[in-house]
């Protein structure tokens, strides 16, 4: 008797139909900071604030240590936020709302995600793809929140993101290439 084909699932986040206004995801695992973390990060943007780069400083300042760049912070709740919600389903960020940073990341901090869908709308210029807005909020391993925003983004629906997912060239099988190991 022959075997069936193997089912496959191939990890992406939500077709538009399928974020549902008022659920809120939570994003995990965290992600703990290290000062290598912040320091290239800071580096890597061309930001000299000595805030985040300059121990001594930092001590002088009214927190008293060095502080994690709050767009590292921004990046790593959007960042956790990918694999669930919009991994091969987002068509665009279309912005950001209100962004703050209530309350200080320091190095050794954990940072968890949550995102909420606040609302959401099929676009009236683009078929096939839907406006979802989020409200993100990031908090330390304390349940302190550190971050929050709006975003607004532009993904697929289910039937078009599909479509143009198939009209792409699928990969080549290990081996398929001609490569040997």
């Amino acid at each position: 008797m022959a075997e069936a084909p193997m089912r496959e699932v191939v990890q992406r986040g939500l077709w538009f139909e399928e974020f549902e206004e008022g659920v809120r995801y939570l994003h995990r695992p965290g992600r703990t900071v290290t000062e290598a973390d912040n320091v290239l990060f800071t580096t890597l943007t061309m930001n000299p604030q000595p805030l985040h780069l300059d121990a001594v400083y930092a001590a002088a300042q009214p927190f008293g240590r060095v502080l994690v760049n709050s767009l590292f912070t921004l990046s790593t709740l959007v960042g956790q936020s990918v694999a669930q919600l919009t991994l091969g389903t987002l068509v665009a960020n279309l912005g950001f709302g209100e962004v703050a940073f209530p309350n200080p990341v320091f190095t050794g901090d954990t940072l968890s995600g949550e995102s909420t869908v606040v609302s959401k709308r099929l676009s009236a210029s683009r078929p096939g793809q839907g406006v979802v807005t989020l409200a993100h909020v990031a908090r330390n391993q304390d349940g302190v929140v550190v971050a929050t925003a709006s975003r607004s983004m532009l993904v697929w629906t289910k039937e078009a993101g599909e479509r143009q997912a198939a009209s792409r060239p699928a990969p080549a099988a290990p081996g398929e290439d001609g490569e040997v190991g």
